[in-house]
């Protein structure tokens, strides 16, 4: 069965409320200029309390590898996702960590440099000139090849909600659905009976 992310957590209650429905990942963004910005301190306390069932991680964008690696020890963080312009050679310094690299999809062309990174996930989102992610858009399914396909963990996000999620999942066969800001009740803040509703969904066999 597909696993599930829920990123963008900034706060215990949140974080607690996915463990309880269901997910198997929860998100903490260190990107400063993000909505959805949790300080490692505040991060780390978190991480502290929730079961060790749950994965943590760690969202990032064009940050300095040191500060990552000081970041992920500190808040036991077990991927780290890199949603920026990182480049290959980069991403291949985490070697202790499961590497996640975000693609930004608006056509087949933004996929063209894939292959190039051997990380352990792909993650698929929306594209958008002003945003590196949580977006809440979808973007077109098609382009994507199926997980089978690329050899490697594939998440799945943009635009993703209770009403569309299956058709996500029948379209894509991804490893993981990763959601933000569908469930939102403000940037930041979950709303627990949007995030019910859709790990139900979720769950649903297809």
């Amino acid at each position: 069965m597909v696993k599930v992310k829920i990123c963008g957590i900034t706060n215990l209650e949140d974080a607690l409320a996915s463990y309880i429905f269901g997910a198997d990942a929860v998100g903490f963004v260190f990107y400063p200029a993000s909505l959805r910005y949790i300080s490692p301190l505040k991060a780390r306390n978190i991480s502290r309390i929730l079961p060790k069932q749950i994965s943590r991680v760690g969202v990032f964008v064009n940050e300095k590898a040191a500060r990552v690696l000081k970041i992920a020890k500190v808040c036991n963080l077990e991927m780290l996702q890199f949603q920026g312009k990182e480049t290959p050679e980069y991403c291949r310094k985490f070697k202790n960590y499961k590497v996640i690299k975000a693609f930004s999809v608006a056509k087949s062309e933004d996929l063209k440099d894939l292959s190039r990174y051997k990380t352990y996930a792909y993650l698929f989102d929306s594209f958008s000139k002003t945003k590196p992610g949580g977006t809440g858009k979808k973007f077109n399914w098609k382009i994507l090849p199926q997980a089978v396909k690329i050899k490697r963990v594939m998440f799945l996000a943009g635009g993703l909600n209770s009403a569309n999620v299956n058709q996500a999942l029948k379209s894509v066969r991804p490893t993981w659905i990763d959601v933000s800001s569908a469930l939102e009740s403000r940037p930041g803040k979950k709303d627990h009976l949007k995030l019910r509703k859709f790990m139900q969904a979720v769950k649903i066999k297809f």
